[in-house]
């Protein structure tokens, strides 16, 4: 059963995906599914390849940006933010349980200048905490001010 929390309005985050939520997916408006799990993490769970082919299969686009537990870095917040910003559409991004999806779309929230406040209430209220990565919102929303 799809678990899809809804962090804005074109965009949700959610647990691993199975093959079969691709099909909910599309019947939610979904046009682009981010994958943020690595390959290998959980070797019973359908690995990006086979996300990849239901995805397009569907019509949705798909793109891969794995954080590995307990680290982001630079380079996939801007992948993020890069990923979010040429979407046309809504957005799903998944992991094992959509924590690191909703902790590094806030990081490319924060990073597009969105006020970290306002990111935070928004993942609270699908059941995430960003409290993990705030420092670096508010860092990255600062220089996004500047």
């Amino acid at each position: 059963m799809s678990d899809f929390r809804k962090l804005s309005g074109t965009m949700l985050a959610s647990p691993q995906l199975r093959l079969d939520d691709i099909a909910s997916a599309a019947a939610a408006g979904v046009t682009l599914i981010i994958n943020n799990r690595p390959d290998g993490e959980e070797p019973g769970a359908p690995q990006g390849a086979e996300i990849e082919a239901a995805a397009r299969a569907a019509g949705i686009d798909y793109r891969a940006i794995p954080i590995r537990p307990g680290g982001f870095d630079e380079s996939q917040a801007a992948a993020m933010q890069e990923a979010l910003e040429r979407a046309r559409g809504t957005v799903l991004a998944y992991c094992r349980t959509g924590t690191r999806s909703t902790l590094l779309w806030a990081l490319a929230q924060a990073r597009a200048g969105a006020d970290p406040v306002a990111i935070g209430a928004a993942a609270e209220n699908a059941g995430y905490d960003v409290a993990p990565v705030r420092a670096a919102m508010d860092a990255l929303a600062a220089q996004a001010r500047s």
